[in-house]
């Protein structure tokens, strides 16, 4: 039977991509990290089948020990953990199997935005976009100074050192949105996070001008890409390609931060949970005592297209664009503050 071993199933990104996985092939052998019992609980409540070892990314000799024993792994916690990605590839190299392993690593399109962040640029427009595609060597070549550069490099040159015995692909979403259908995190961050700071300062607002964009993708169409390549790797590769060509954008087109802000500004007004329509022209330092790394998220230029995905797997976002999400993203977000009830408070009377 195939094994399959996942890191990051309470997260968002990975909580989600389990569902997708483990809906699709019920009989595949999935094995999760699970840093603590209270995690693994949750995972156990949702997926019975599941078999748990628990540790965190520094846990080197546990996850040596699983992946030198393993076909897939998905990795999706921490991208920039140098350690668990070193410490997994030296696990999939140790396997005795004769069929290659395959690693499904998870980036992140930050990495895109080292050109901003090196000039100090913050609510500009960038017309820079990267694609997977034609694009592909520049986009496996950024400077070393990008965030998330430090273990896509490690990803990247596993397959060149282990040749016919490591195949690997580096998923790189950007802005995700949606609810997630994981046994813990079901929630994102950067639309979320302005969301709140919105309605925490009773004021929308944007980073300098506003007219940065972003690119954008729902969870779940995000899951699908992780499933496509799970279902290749369970076909000794598929149509995928991988390694030095295993670089998958998953995008459903860009947008710009300020009509986010105005659009959050828009809603929480019509529903009542701010006074006003007026946005605030926000300085990076103001971004950042807002939310951690608040003028990076909402600040900077990260464009790309999703042309391998689309090419190779059939891949095709179908989900609901973020636009149409934000009432439901902000309505989120004033409950968890407590500025407005959920419906099971209501019904106990407690609206």
């Amino acid at each position: 039977m195939t094994k399959l071993f996942i890191t990051g199933a309470t997260g968002y990104i990975g909580g989600d991509a389990l569902y997708a996985i483990a809906n699709a092939y019920p009989d595949l052998e999935i094995t999760a990290l699970a840093r603590n019992s209270d995690k693994g609980a949750k995972i156990a409540a949702q997926y019975s089948k599941i078999r748990l070892v628990y540790g965190d990314l520094d846990s080197t000799e546990l996850i040596t020990k699983e992946t030198s024993d393993t076909d897939i792994v998905v990795h999706t916690a921490n991208c920039d953990h140098e350690a668990s990605a070193n410490t997994i590839i030296a696990g999939l190299a140790l396997r005795q199997k004769s069929n290659p392993a395959y690693l499904i690593h998870t980036s992140g399109t930050g990495i895109l935005s080292f050109s901003d962040y090196e000039s100090k640029v913050y609510g500009l427009k960038n017309e820079k976009v990267y694609d997977d595609w034609e694009g592909l060597q520049e986009v496996t070549s950024i400077p070393d100074t990008a965030v998330h550069r430090n273990v896509d490099k490690i990803i990247l040159a596993a397959g060149e050192a282990h040749p016919d015995k490591i195949y690997t692909a580096i998923v790189c979403p950007p802005c995700i949105y949606g609810p997630g259908r994981g046994p813990d995190n079901q929630k994102s961050m950067q639309v979320y996070s302005m969301s709140r700071a919105t309605l925490q300062r009773g004021k929308a607002f944007h980073v300098g001008d506003g007219n940065n964009l972003w690119t954008q993708v729902h969870v779940e169409d995000l899951s699908n890409l992780f499933l496509a390549l799970t279902t290749a790797a369970l076909q000794h590769g598929g149509k995928a390609t991988w390694n030095s060509e295993g670089y998958y954008f998953c995008e459903n087109g860009d947008f710009v931060w300020g009509h986010v802000a105005r659009s959050i500004a828009r809603i929480a007004h019509e529903k009542k949970l701010i006074q006003s329509q007026e946005i605030d022209k926000i300085s990076v330092e103001e971004a950042d005592m807002l939310t951690q790394s608040g003028s990076y998220l909402w600040g900077m230029n990260s464009r790309c297209r999703a042309i391998r995905a689309k090419k190779l797997l059939d891949w095709k976002p179908t989900q609901l664009n973020m636009f149409d999400m934000l009432p439901e993203i902000i309505d989120g977000e004033a409950r968890e503050l407590g500025i407005t009830k959920g419906h099971a408070e209501k019904a106990a009377g407690n609206a």
